[in-house]
């Protein structure tokens, strides 16, 4: 049976007349990104608003090691992510698995009666993949939100909030650079490509792709779930959006030192450069203005996943990373690969089937 407790202040009197609920969360993939989930909800130091009761793993060890982690909750362990969707009554399901993984998984959720999933990205590494797990969602009225981080970093958020109040004018173009030895284009360009198209602010309607040499043949995700990075290849892109807008994603070669990843948005009157979480700059003209970041309580993989619940208890119905903007990362890194395949050729978005 669900938790629920009514919200009272120090005498006792209901402050809302409505009953907060206890949201139920399990985890599936228990290594360390799902711990970093599980703190997000631990975080919160509230087990009356939000705790987790369950974790999924195919390995009894990661469980074990994932228990360890928060030693004062109580968590039963499942090898099985159905059996723990049937027996747990969770309105809250993380996913942490390998990147080619969780699809499935976010489909039983969904079915299962989940009102809220948080997806490791890439959302999917198929199109269709990606399109099954968005309409499950939709079709089961769930809150899906996937996680690409830097919509719950400080400086990105704010970054964001600076283009949209029109302070470098109207986007003409993004351009989003990833390198370092691990600039794999679903691992780690998923979040590039995200960031691209958000500070775009529009839907992608065609792609131009290269892979980095050595790519030739490759046509259709071969990785390993993103450990090793020969397992995909690096890329470099242009996508042009439906608003006009268009978006260079830089990331084509891993034979690049220290892994770095920055967007650089371009308007008509200025433009702003985001290369590290610590701080953006501003150009106006030619002045120059460096933009601190703001200073957030809980950020990050932790803060995505407590804005799910804070969306849950608001009754709101969409997350800042929906299911449909993590499908267009799929769609994009689909058509780089079509691209290289038809001789560097715009492929149409949706691709024709």
């Amino acid at each position: 049976s669900t938790h629920r407790r009514v919200n009272t202040n120090a005498w006792g009197c209901s402050l809302k007349p409505q009953e907060l609920l206890m949201y139920r969360v399990g985890v599936i993939g228990c290594r360390g990104i799902g711990v970093r989930h599980a703190a997000g909800i631990a975080m919160f130091n509230d087990p009356d608003r939000a705790a987790v009761v369950a974790a999924c793993d195919l390995v009894t060890d990661e469980i074990d090691a994932f228990k360890g982690e928060f030693p004062d909750t109580e968590i039963t362990g499942y090898t099985d992510h159905r059996q723990m969707l049937e027996k747990e009554n969770l309105d809250i399901v993380t996913v942490a698995t390998s990147d080619h993984a969780h699809t499935a998984l976010v489909v039983d959720a969904a079915e299962a009666g989940a009102k809220g999933i948080f997806c490791e990205k890439p959302l999917a590494t198929t199109v269709e993949d990606a399109a099954a797990m968005v309409a499950a969602c939709e079709r089961h009225g769930v809150v899906i939100s996937v996680d690409h981080t830097r919509r719950w970093t400080p400086i990105w958020r704010h970054g964001k909030e600076l283009v949209d109040a029109g302070e470098i004018g109207q986007v003409q173009y993004v351009i989003g650079a990833l390198r370092g030895p691990r600039a794999m284009l679903y691992r780690n360009g998923t979040h590039c490509i995200d960031s691209t198209c958000w500070f775009a602010g529009g839907r992608p309607v065609w792609v131009t792709g290269d892979l980095e040499e050595g790519y030739d043949d490759y046509t259709e995700y071969a990785g390993d779930g993103g450990h090793v990075p020969a397992t995909e290849p690096g890329a470099n892109a242009y996508i042009k959006f439906d608003n006009g807008v268009g978006g260079f994603y830089v990331g084509g070669s891993k034979k690049t030192p220290e892994p770095k990843f920055g967007t650089e948005v371009v308007g008509s009157s200025g433009r702003l450069i985001i290369d590290s979480n610590e701080s953006a700059t501003l150009y106006r003209g030619t002045e120059a203005e460096v933009i601190p970041a703001p200073e957030w309580p809980v950020s990050g993989i932790e803060a995505g996943v407590q804005d799910l619940v804070q969306i849950l208890e608001q009754g709101g119905t969409e997350s800042i990373s929906t299911g449909r903007d993590g499908q267009a990362v799929v769609e994009v890194i689909a058509a780089i690969l079509a691209s290289h395949q038809a001789g560097h050729a715009p492929i149409q978005i949706p691709q024709a089937r």
